[in-house]
């Protein structure tokens, strides 16, 4: 594990998102961010402004249960405003994003340097998930799973099982 020598201090990330659901490509991201930081906390969105499959606590109970397989020190947490807040109140010294994509890069590249003048004591860790996992995207499992189809190599068992038609939430 990164060990800031210097202060004393354990390393914390935050990975933070919607997961709604979280998929494979979301848990092989916290998991490598789980092998390079001291500790990691998945920051679920509260996300007041999209409409969400799963409510908030279904979302934390989701990711709860991914973390709860992961090695090292990760926690899973609400939040909302705006992420370099959240990093500034629990102490990070980085966000972890995962990219899939040309497109995901310039997006959180703007992002990345936007959050950087916001709270430039916090770096951005762009992290990509195997290979066989870039082309899962949460909104892709949401309409495969609403149209009938097979997510179960996209999620995690439980959260097949979770995924079966229902409304969008208010």
């Amino acid at each position: 594990m990164t060990r800031d020598t210097s202060s004393g201090r354990n390393r914390v990330a935050v990975y933070s998102g919607t997961f709604d659901p979280v998929t494979l490509g979301h848990e092989d991201v916290a998991r490598r961010a789980a092998q390079l930081f001291d500790e990691v906390i998945i920051a679920v969105a509260i996300a007041h402004h999209k409409k969400t499959r799963f409510s908030l606590q279904e979302r934390l109970d989701m990711v709860a249960e991914a973390a709860s397989r992961m090695p090292g020190r990760v926690r899973v947490m609400p939040f909302e405003g705006l992420i370099m807040d959240f990093c500034r109140v629990h102490g990070a010294s980085a966000v972890v994003r995962g990219i899939r994509n040309m497109t995901d890069f310039d997006y959180e590249a703007q992002m990345a340097a936007m959050n950087r003048k916001l709270h430039p004591a916090t770096e951005t860790v762009f992290l990509l998930p195997q290979a066989e996992l870039q082309c899962i995207s949460s909104t892709l499992v949401r309409e495969i799973s609403l149209l009938g189809g097979d997510v179960s190599q996209m999620v995690n068992a439980s959260v097949a099982g979770l995924l079966k038609p229902r409304p969008l939430q208010a």
